[in-house]
């Protein structure tokens, strides 16, 4: 057996005469002199101080003509051929912008028990959030769900847009006060005494299992069966929304029918106060096929106090529909043309 003795050739080596940009940067921190007294003043704000040391500061260092570090170091280094066309929402002209929010957290689904600490404190981050976008003027609006969990996001949503706006010192905008809006309710299930919502359906479907266990009654219900169904995978730690978006139920209201009175709701409402913002209390379900239908793909669950922003462009023939960085140009639908609602057990209008 005989052994091969392996090349020893060295590897070809690239050498780089130029520092690193690291160096080069470091260098010329070096090279900056002692901070003048008045730089060494700090009641200065910090980011002016350094500003100012860098503006008297030694020559930068340069690398073929660029110096090191600079805005235009970078574009030399991205630089292609390519032409961006300029994005769709900056050239419009926006008449509305509407904030469907989902409510914060809950303290449970299967009864009107309202939100946690946390979730109170998430609607309130997020009415603070939203207080940046507020200018001189500007009228709110604030709108939410017959739910207790929604209701109580709205609240805090407003006193976080009311403390903020406070702070940056508007001008005063006009807030409204806090009103339900049955357009926006959550999802419903056709049960026995009516439509109600899948909270509210989940305590009567609670009480008649317990009577079909107990007593044996025979053969459950359709409505039944399904909502059995949806709260089997909630409990099993599943998606039950996705099943109701993807898996057609009998007795439950479709997807579809929430967007198109979503769809009403908004023109309502830009149509009733001609609020520049309207912020929306609602539900996950709902703000999750309206993303659906707009993106043409499921953009996924929600988080809470996540919101869908949809701006009205001027003209009102069409909207921008912005979730988790993507942006949809979409025909606002003319709901007095399209054909009514194939179930009558579920009314888009407002009841």
């Amino acid at each position: 057996m005989t052994i091969e003795k392996k090349d020893s050739t060295p590897l070809p080596r690239t050498e780089r005469p130029d520092a690193p940009a690291y160096l080069n940067r470091h260098q010329a921190r070096r090279a900056v002199p002692a901070p003048t007294p008045e730089e060494a003043d700090e009641s200065v704000p910090l980011y002016l101080r350094q500003f100012r040391s860098r503006a008297r500061g030694a020559d930068p260092v340069e690398h073929e003509g660029t110096v090191v570090g600079s805005s235009r170091a970078w574009a030399e280094v991205t630089r292609t051929k390519e032409i961006v066309p300029e994005r769709r929402e900056q050239m419009a002209d926006i008449d509305c912008d509407i904030y469907l929010v989902r409510h914060g957290e809950t303290q449970g689904y299967s009864s009107e028990s309202g939100l946690t600490p946390l979730g109170s404190w998430q609607a309130h981050r997020r009415g603070q959030e939203l207080a940046r976008r507020v200018t001189d003027g500007m009228k709110v609006e604030l709108l939410c769900a017959p739910t207790n969990r929604a209701r109580q996001t709205g609240e805090h949503l407003r006193r976080g847009l009311l403390d903020n706006i406070e702070l940056y010192g508007r001008g005063e905008p006009i807030v409204g006060e806090l009103r339900d809006d049955p357009n926006f309710r959550n999802f419903e299930v056709a049960t026995p005494e009516g439509p109600r919502d899948v909270t509210s359906a989940f305590r009567l479907y609670h009480r008649e299992m317990e009577k079909y266990e107990r007593v044996g009654l025979g053969e459950r219900p359709g409505w039944l069966v399904d909502v059995d169904r949806f709260w089997g995978i909630q409990q099993g730690g599943g998606d039950p929304i996705t099943h109701w978006l993807t898996m057609p139920m009998m007795y439950f209201e479709p997807p579809v029918s929430c967007v198109r009175r979503f769809w009403r709701g908004i023109l309502d409402a830009h149509a009733r106060t001609q609020a520049r913002a309207v912020v929306v209390a609602t539900h996950s379900g709902p703000i999750r096929a309206f993303a659906t239908l707009a993106m043409g793909y499921d953009p996924g669950e929600p988080f809470n106090t996540e919101f869908v922003r949809v701006r009205l462009v001027a003209g009102g023939t069409t909207a921008l529909v912005l979730y988790r960085n993507r942006v949809q140009e979409v025909v606002i639908p003319d709901l007095d043309v399209l054909p009514p609602s194939s179930d009558p057990r579920f009314q888009e209008s407002v009841r």
